[in-house]
């Protein structure tokens, strides 16, 4: 048996823009199913401790032209919000081009919110999943001849194997041939380069909770 005693919900949304921007609004909420002392209070069974928000706008190479953030629900009210709005700094990274170093850089530890701040670290990939197959070409590659963004990102997707030859046969590299889905020619396909990373893959060092 058991029973539940936090949940930690994570929600990311983008709005296209008439005039070919971006809105992106993010969100961090911590509830707990349980009475809480907090800062002296009770906070109640389902009550937020933690609901924070990062609104930004960001162009079609996914560089960010405004941001903010609100902080509704806190444990220390007063303090908590009191960053001087220091997620503005967020303008002018790229989500694709070293964006979680550089947020660490601009905003780790006491230089904002340890919460905001980790919001931050799952922006580029659902930015992403938002542009790709409309803003960004998921089949073709670029302009520069560079693959697809998605392919030797993960296991399944790596070009030497069995996907990529079924649903990508034009970027596959050199595969053994047992790897190679029933009915697809062995030969004959172009094999490329991976080109220049468009994939962000900087690793956050750790923050604590509060």
């Amino acid at each position: 048996m058991r029973r539940p005693l936090h949940r930690r919900a994570l929600d990311v949304q983008v709005f296209a823009r008439d005039d070919g921007l971006f809105d992106v609004e993010a969100s961090l909420t911590d509830t707990k199913t349980h009475d809480v002392p907090l800062a002296g209070q009770p906070r109640r069974a389902g009550e937020p401790i933690h609901h924070m928000r990062l609104l930004l706008t960001v162009d079609p190479q996914l560089t960010i032209t405004a941001a903010t953030s609100e902080t509704l629900w806190m444990p220390y009210a007063g303090a908590c919000d009191e960053h001087g709005d220091a997620y503005v700094r967020l303008v002018g990274l790229n989500l694709m081009k070293g964006f979680r170093q550089a947020v660490h850089e601009r905003l780790g530890g006491t230089r904002g919110c340890t919460h905001l701040t980790e919001l931050c670290s799952v922006l580029p990939t659902a930015v992403l999943q938002a542009m790709a197959g409309s803003v960004i070409d998921t089949r073709e590659g670029d302009a520069a001849g560079n693959p697809p963004f998605q392919l030797d990102r993960c296991h399944a997707l790596r070009r030497d194997g069995a996907t990529v030859a079924q649903f990508y046969p034009r970027w596959r590299i050199g595969a053994p041939k047992a790897e190679l889905t029933p009915g697809l020619p062995p030969e004959g396909v172009e094999e490329l380069g991976s080109g220049p990373s468009l994939f962000e893959a900087s690793a956050e060092p750790a923050t604590s909770e509060s």
